[in-house]
């Protein structure tokens, strides 16, 4: 067994008396806190099936503290949303079974979830999908992530397919029946993601859509693709059971960022839209936002921090709930002062894996045990369910 230990970046501050530790009403649910868990892939599936060994039992321990909101990690709605096998799925009874086990767990603990529906778009490895007789598709033809990602394609014989209008069509109908499934395998909503450079993102982004047709070209064009998944899964399943993820300033998979001048105007559009639909009675449970902090999920705490723009323009159109995320367990002084705002909620990533009782820790200020970032996704359940409690912790002797 791993020996981990406290971190010592992290000098703890108590939150308890913030508004991070007051109630707040999320869509149809009422949250004890507002420390949320973001979505995390782990990677521990197998052929697209959530594992029954360990899932349920890591979700659980993360949903221990009543009343906390868990995003599931990233899932995809249909096989044609994927490439990776040993992401989950959301499609068949085999994973919708698994995923019902995992939602009772969440729900035995008094805690609520949301699944996230993802759909890699170029970021996926095109070698699985062809096996699986699948297209490798983003908004435009041609358009490669990178000079590697197009080799992987060409070897493969699946080169880049930018998707048809009709091919938009049906993928919007998949992401709704994974919203369906979700919802009645037991979970609480869903969040539509479209940040991180994966497909909804890939149309939002001049850098990945060079069309011409009504999905590209202008701000309202390039949005028109991630306003459809949202219409018609809120027609669906109901808007108060849906949440979306964007990261306006995010770098990974070759997006713009703030070198694109442009970019705070396409966010600030799909934002706008959004309040207007929930103005018309239709208000998204949540809007999601990945801080400049973090512009690529894979640096180290720190590193690639975008300086030069800020998420607080959503706030002036969106009047709603907001969840920020990235690299704030290690800056409680920057969350003090984001909680502020009544309407916040803050996600832990990398810290809710190493500390599955960090409600309890930022709440007292209590350290927090440092992640073991070789586990993330390593088919293991090291670096997945033996992370202990604090009190556990102390007996073991962790030190920072």
């Amino acid at each position: 067994m791993p020996q981990y230990k406290f971190d010592s970046r992290v000098k703890p501050q108590a939150l308890g008396d913030t508004n991070l530790f007051k109630p707040i009403k999320v869509g149809d649910v009422e949250l004890a806190h507002r420390v949320v868990m973001p979505p995390l892939t782990r990677m521990r599936a197998t052929k697209n099936v959530p594992s029954k060994q360990w899932a349920p039992d890591y979700y659980a321990q993360r949903a221990q503290r009543p009343g906390t909101l868990i995003i599931t990690e990233a899932s995809f709605p249909a096989p044609r949303f994927g490439g990776y096998d040993d992401a989950p799925g959301l499609w068949s009874k085999e994973q919708l079974d698994i995923w019902k086990e995992i939602f009772n767990r969440i729900h035995e603990k008094k805690s609520f979830v949301y699944v996230q529906l993802w759909n890699l778009g170029r970021q996926a490895d095109p070698a699985p999908l062809a096996r699986d007789g699948l297209p490798y598709v983003s908004a435009s033809d041609g358009v490669y992530m990178s000079k590697e990602q197009e080799e992987n394609a060409i070897k493969a014989n699946n080169p880049q397919h930018g998707l048809t209008k009709d091919e938009i069509k049906e993928y919007v109908k998949e992401f709704v029946q994974a919203a369906k499934n979700s919802l009645e395998a037991g979970a609480d909503g869903v969040e539509i993601h479209s940040a991180n450079g994966y497909l909804l993102n890939q149309f939002l982004d001049p850098m990945s859509n060079k069309r011409t047709d009504e999905y590209g070209g202008s701000i309202e064009n390039r949005a028109r693709f991630t306003l459809e998944v949202v219409d018609a899964i809120v027609e669906a399943v109901g808007a108060s059971k849906v949440g979306i993820r964007l990261s306006p300033y995010g770098v990974f998979g070759t997006m713009s960022g703030g070198q694109e001048p442009e970019i705070v105007a396409q966010y600030a559009y799909v934002v706008g839209e959004l309040e207007r639909r929930a103005k018309e009675g239709k208000r998204l449970s949540f809007i999601h936002l990945v801080e400049p902090r973090v512009t690529n999920p894979f640096n180290p705490e720190g590193e690639g921090v975008y300086t030069e723009g800020s998420n607080d323009f959503v706030y002036s159109i969106w009047k709603g709930a907001v969840v920020r995320a990235g690299d704030l367990a290690l800056h409680p002084e920057i969350v003090k002062d984001m909680v502020k705002d009544n309407r916040t909620l803050i996600a832990y990533g990398r810290f809710f894996i190493s500390n599955p009782d960090i409600v309890d820790r930022v709440e007292k200020g209590l350290p927090l045990t440092a992640y073991d970032r070789n586990t993330f996704y390593a088919p293991t359940s090291e670096g997945y369910l033996d992370y202990p409690n604090y009190d556990e912790c102390v007996k073991q002797g962790y030190t920072a």
